[in-house]
């Protein structure tokens, strides 16, 4: 009967009071999960938003940086086209010392060869005189007739030696100018730098044409070249590169000429026939002065790589 009496307490139903406390603290529970869903929403929301913050501040840097990007390189491109300017300057100032160095050696050893000549004239003299020539056969003054290159020159003697730039003959070649080449030459240049460009083309045209087959030749063509682009004018420039390419194939001013043949070119708007010369500098002279700055322009009009090539059929 007690034991009865234990299970009937135990299996009985709670009483009213426990039910309704545990539905407050279910109740409770509820509301903590609700709170805390509530406050994990608000900082879902907070850290979006800050989110949302940090990528419009890390966009706008971006477009911050792209504008300096942009006006970094316009600078450098202006400075590129600055610096060319001056490396053209300083090229043909470099090709002029160039030039005067190879015309101080060939003089040089025209020098000696006219200290021998006069060694032997003076020993052809002293014979004269020692074999008592006749008092009336005194030679006339040495030297060229007046003219633009040897002006007051005195008329040459006859059966004396010749004067600077004859043949050692005694006689002076038809139709050339009584000047060495080696001084026409050095008139021309001259001139050229210092601005006289009428003057000096007429002088290296002179020299062309006097003086074809020796060796500074195609040097005085090539600056006729320069006179035209100097002048502005392209269309005679190239001809005259040309006439260095085609026709003086061992010339020291082959790379220069195609190079500045290129940008004549270009100066015309003829960009096909450009591109295609200033890369021919690339291929035919690796590692030149005049390849590295075909590249640089190519770089500056954005024909660096094989698909900017102007085909090699393209006309001029």
């Amino acid at each position: 009967m007690c034991f009865g009496a234990l299970g009937g307490i135990l299996f009985s139903p709670q009483p009213a009071s426990a039910v309704s406390r545990e539905i407050v603290e279910l109740q409770q529970q509820i509301s903590q999960v609700l709170q805390q869903q509530q406050d994990l929403r608000s900082a879902v929301d907070t850290n979006s938003a800050t989110l949302k913050t940090l990528v419009q501040q890390a966009l706008d840097n971006t477009n911050q940086l792209n504008g300096q990007m942009g006006n970094l390189q316009k600078t450098v491109q202006e400075v590129q086209a600055n610096t060319g300017s001056s490396i053209t300057s300083v090229t043909q100032t470099t090709q002029g010392l160039q030039d005067n160095l190879q015309e101080v050696q060939a003089r040089l050893g025209k020098v000696a060869q006219q200290v021998t000549d006069m060694q032997n004239l003076l020993q052809s003299i002293d014979a004269k005189v020692s074999g008592n020539a006749p008092a009336g056969g005194t030679a006339a003054p040495q030297g060229g007739a007046p003219n633009a290159y040897n002006p007051g020159g005195a008329p040459p003697a006859a059966g004396g030696p010749p004067p600077a730039g004859l043949s050692p003959a005694g006689a002076a070649p038809s139709g050339l100018p009584p000047i060495s080449a080696d001084t026409l030459y050095q008139n021309g240049l001259r001139d050229f730098t210092g601005g006289k460009y009428d003057l000096s083309r007429q002088e290296f045209t002179d020299y062309i044409k006097n003086f074809p087959t020796n060796d500074l030749a195609s040097n005085a063509q090539f600056y006729l070249g320069e006179i035209y682009y100097a002048q502005n004018d392209f269309t005679n420039a190239i001809m005259a590169y040309d006439n260095v390419l085609m026709n003086y194939p061992r010339s020291f001013k082959l790379a220069a000429s195609l190079y500045k043949k290129g940008m004549a070119e270009l100066e015309l708007g003829l960009k096909a026939s450009g591109v295609r010369d200033l890369h021919e500098v690339e291929r035919r002279f690796p590692g030149s002065d005049e390849s590295k700055r075909s590249s640089a322009k190519l770089r500056e009009i954005g024909a660096t790589t094989g698909a900017g090539r102007a085909p090699a059929a393209a006309a001029h």
